[in-house]
């Protein structure tokens, strides 16, 4: 380590013992000096460690005009590695491969090998797949945001947004984080077996200057990891776990979406059939029920045509039942539906 990076760390632990004592615990440095990578013109990144408030005053930011190097020191507490520690973006370096060049507190090391041993189990574990579907989610709203904005620049930002969750999303989906800068990106998405079209993309959102061109890129950015990190579960047979889940459906949009005829209002129908829809397609997402393509067959000129679709869809849905030895819950009057209630 140079000259300077030392005198910097110098600094910052005597500033400690002056002016927060029981506040700094360790020092790490990460980030090129920490993986050789660094240029001439390098700043020198630090996990500096506090347990209090009172260790913000060590944060600061200049620029050194001999060097025309600028730093960001700035401190870290223990909430900040918590939160990497869970995985919430592949921006983990910090936690986990920083060079400990400072120790007042062995406990303080001791909690950082803990932090990193759960972000490492985090990364081995199906958990993470959860946490690659919220990426792709947040990926998806600022795809809408580009759709929704007209400016280049800020269709440019929405567009970011976009890369910026998908390549968290394609890192964690292989179990790994960015372990260096932007300037190696596209090296370290080589070591994945990922195609080159998906770089190839990102480089292409960098260069473009067009609003349309942007939308479609970061479609096919964002279809692309879609594509690639889905995970097809394997389904469950259907059960006695169903049960009233007939009955729910016909309570709740059976009558609506026949009133909603009978009106002649498409808005009813169309809401109450997307709900029946969604219902239905939660189930499927983990019982074995076949396909209910329900909104692609609804029909908005004719809406006697969709209260036959979601009698069609119940009878099908009935059959399932049956299947899972469920039989639907039916009562010639409410005198015998009170009577075989109170007998339960």
């Amino acid at each position: 380590m140079d000259s300077v990076n030392q005198k910097i760390i110098d600094a910052v632990i005597a500033k400690a013992e002056k002016v927060c004592p029981d506040s700094l615990v360790l020092i790490g440095i990460y980030g090129s000096v920490a993986t050789g990578d660094a240029y001439e013109k390098s700043d020198l990144d630090l996990l500096i460690l506090i347990e209090n408030d009172e260790g913000w005053q060590l944060g600061t930011g200049f620029i050194l005009d001999d060097s025309n190097i600028g730093y960001d020191i700035y401190c870290t507490n223990w909430d900040g590695l918590k939160y990497d520690a869970e995985c919430h973006h592949a921006q983990i370096s910090k936690l986990m491969d920083s060079k400990v060049v400072y120790v007042k507190k062995q406990e303080a090391l001791d909690e950082l090998h803990r932090l990193r041993e759960q972000a490492k189990a985090f990364l081995k574990s199906e958990d993470r797949f959860e946490r690659v579907n919220e990426l792709i989610e947040k990926a998806k709203v600022q795809y809408a945001n580009a759709y929704l904005h007209d400016e280049l620049g800020q269709v440019r930002l929405d567009s970011f947004g976009v890369i910026y969750y998908l390549l968290d999303a394609m890192m964690f989906y292989h179990g790994t984080y960015f372990k260096r800068g932007v300037k190696r990106l596209f090296e370290e998405l080589e070591k994945l077996p990922i195609e080159e079209a998906f770089s190839d993309m990102i480089k292409s959102v960098a260069g473009s200057k067009d609003v349309t061109e942007l939308r479609e890129l970061s479609k096919g950015v964002l279809l692309y990891v879609e594509n690639y990190t889905r995970r097809e579960e394997e389904k469950r047979e259907p059960s006695q776990e169903l049960t009233g889940t007939y009955e729910e459906m016909y309570s709740n949009w059976r009558n609506k979406v026949a009133e909603a005829a009978e009106q002649d209002n498409a808005v009813a129908s169309f809401m109450n059939l997307c709900n029946f829809h969604y219902m239905i397609a939660e189930i499927g997402d983990e019982v074995e029920i076949g396909n209910f393509n329900i909104m692609e067959v609804y029909n908005p000129d004719c809406l006697q045509d969709n209260v036959e679709l979601f009698d069609m869809c119940l009878q099908k849905y009935e059959d399932v039942y049956k299947s899972a030895g469920i039989e639907v819950k039916r009562f010639s009057n409410v005198d015998v539906f009170v009577a075989d209630y109170l007998c339960e």
